[in-house]
């Protein structure tokens, strides 16, 4: 799933930034969910909260990507690729 198809089905909040060498994506799922989980596998990061799971597939042409929660805010940082 997208992000906007995430955002659309789930409800969550999320933002994408975009800067010249790459963006941010940032999901806020909540400070109740601050002990939720998060991975990255191939092209999709995978966040466990409590007994659901989300998988939400990243754009075309992503390079390296970085993913980090905290209290309850998903960050993914995406390098363009070259």
């Amino acid at each position: 799933m997208t992000l906007e198809q995430f955002t659309r089905e789930e409800g969550q909040l999320a933002r994408r930034y975009e800067y010249d060498d790459g963006a941010v994506l940032a999901v806020d799922f909540g400070t109740a969910e601050a002990d939720a989980s998060v991975d990255l596998v191939d092209d999709t990061v995978i966040v466990v909260v409590k007994d659901e799971q989300y998988e939400i597939d990243l754009p075309d042409a992503t390079g390296d990507a970085h993913t980090f929660m905290k209290n309850g805010v998903l960050t993914v940082e995406l390098e363009e690729e070259l």
